[in-house]
């Protein structure tokens, strides 16, 4: 009971600590994740919002690595947003097959992916170890670099993408609550279930289209 009237104490001071930036950052990502399961081209537009805003302040708190992936998240917004786009311009126009829609990969495809993750992780943590004072590097990397490939497979719509941001998120979870990032780590929560969530309507959609 004393440590989790002290973990809300803790909870309340961050909480009321928070600066409107972070506020903003956690409402647009959350706009984000609800609008990709649901397979809406709006989510590219609230998540890059999103990820400019993190840039900044997971670099305030010295985790380099993640500020490094929101950098990447506003590139792979501008890319999912192009790609989209095509697709949704493409069934509208001339309804070529190769449209991009939701899809799964190979198991090959998965382990070339998850080799080569766990090759950018060691690279990474050694130069966050070695260059930088950045707080668990590993846990960091590793975080940064699944989540790199998962936003590539979000994309290029891989239906498996739920399954990857599934443990990223949890392990992230871990990590801003270490770091007390309060509303981040309540945030991954949301986004763990929506992730559950997204990958139960992403397959029903492949599903009727491979029955189709």
């Amino acid at each position: 009971m004393e440590d989790s009237g002290s973990f809300m104490q803790q909870l309340n001071a961050a909480l009321a600590a928070m600066s409107w930036i972070e506020i903003w950052a956690v409402i647009t990502g959350l706009i984000y994740v609800v609008l990709a399961a649901q397979e809406k081209i709006a989510c590219w537009f609230f998540g890059i919002i999103s990820s400019v805003l993190s840039i900044y302040l997971f670099y305030e708190g010295k985790l380099y690595a993640e500020s490094m992936l929101y950098f990447y998240y506003v590139l792979a917004g501008i890319y999912g947003w192009y790609a989209w786009t095509r697709q949704s311009l493409g069934q509208a126009g001339t309804g070529k097959k190769d449209s991009l829609a939701i899809h799964t990969w190979s198991i090959k495809q998965h382990g070339k992916a998850i080799i080569l993750g766990v090759f950018f992780i060691i690279l990474l943590s050694f130069v966050l170890r070695r260059f930088t004072d950045a707080q668990l590097p590993v846990i960091d990397a590793s975080t940064t670099i699944f989540s790199f490939i998962a936003t590539y497979m979000v994309t290029r719509k891989v239906l498996e993408n739920w399954l990857y941001w599934i443990i990223i998120d949890i392990v992230t979870t871990g990590m801003y609550f270490y770091r007390e990032y309060y509303l981040y780590a309540l945030l991954m929560i949301v986004y763990t279930v929506i992730a559950v969530i997204g990958y139960m309507r992403w397959k029903a959609i492949y599903t009727g289209k491979a029955n189709a």
